[in-house]
């Protein structure tokens, strides 16, 4: 029996990516979207041209009842749950005395407790399968805050931690659960943050490039495969050494 893998927040950049990449080396794969239905319908049919077994699903991922009746519909089309990828998050710039509180609930709502409430239910079928892999996305700011950026900041500190006490709690269980941390990654949404998004994170990253969504895609892939089958808790920064770095005092040294 082949493999399902759902991804959250799937119709666009780097979860697209996420989809794409599982389905081509063999699962069944649940595309998620909150907007855009005719692209994520879109998505799947290209899939199912090419013989791989893919729907699309709705679902504000922040909403329990949502969640239920997506997951309902997954495991009416193909009767189990192998990998959870929690790839949807929203964010919201602006300084934190600014920073409304609807706008927060929003963030954190998406991001921490989609990522909860997508997790238990995946858990609960896995549980009885004695297997799983989940992979949470986490972000460059699982490691330093980012300014203009609190709520956004505060969710995926908070996957972090979530994804280790997920896998301690969920490891008896065979189920494996890890965190990838991307860093600038160019995106849709990322090209439109920064007048020149290349050439202003690439000087600043060791590896002196950015990332792209295939970059977070394989590390995904890797920590959801058999090769991984010892990892779990973890977060495994995509970032090409970005948020490893320190601030030296010594103004002449230069990464």
């Amino acid at each position: 029996m082949k493999s399902t893998a759902l991804v959250t927040g799937a119709n666009s950049g780097i979860g697209k990516t996420i989809v794409s990449r599982l389905a081509r080396c063999g699962y069944d794969v649940a595309i998620n979207y909150r907007e855009d239905a005719n692209f994520a319908e879109r998505l799947a049919e290209e899939l199912q041209k090419d013989g791989i077994r893919a729907i699309s699903v709705y679902a504000d991922v922040g909403i329990s009842a949502d969640v239920d009746a997506m997951f309902e519909k997954i495991f009416s089309s193909f009767g189990r749950i192998d990998a959870l990828v929690n790839n949807a998050g929203v964010q919201v710039w602006g300084p934190l005395l600014e920073v409304q509180e609807a706008d927060w609930d929003r963030v954190v709502t998406t991001n921490l407790k989609g990522c909860f409430l997508c997790t238990q239910r995946a858990a609960l079928r896995m549980r009885e399968q004695r297997s799983g892999a989940i992979v949470n996305i986490g972000s460059g700011c699982n490691k330093v805050p980012f300014p203009n950026l609190s709520a956004y900041t505060a969710s995926k500190g908070g996957i972090e931690m979530f994804t280790k006490s997920a896998a301690l709690e969920l490891g008896p269980y065979g189920i494996r659960v890890n965190c990838v941390a991307p860093g600038a990654i160019e995106t849709e949404r990322t090209k439109n943050e920064v007048a020149d998004f290349v050439k202003s994170w690439s000087s600043l990253t060791p590896l002196r490039r950015i990332g792209t969504p295939d970059d977070v895609g394989a590390a995904v892939q890797f920590l959801l495969s058999d090769d991984a089958s010892f990892i779990s808790g973890q977060t495994l920064g995509v970032d090409g050494g970005l948020f490893a770095q320190p601030r030296w005092p010594d103004s002449d040294y230069k990464f």
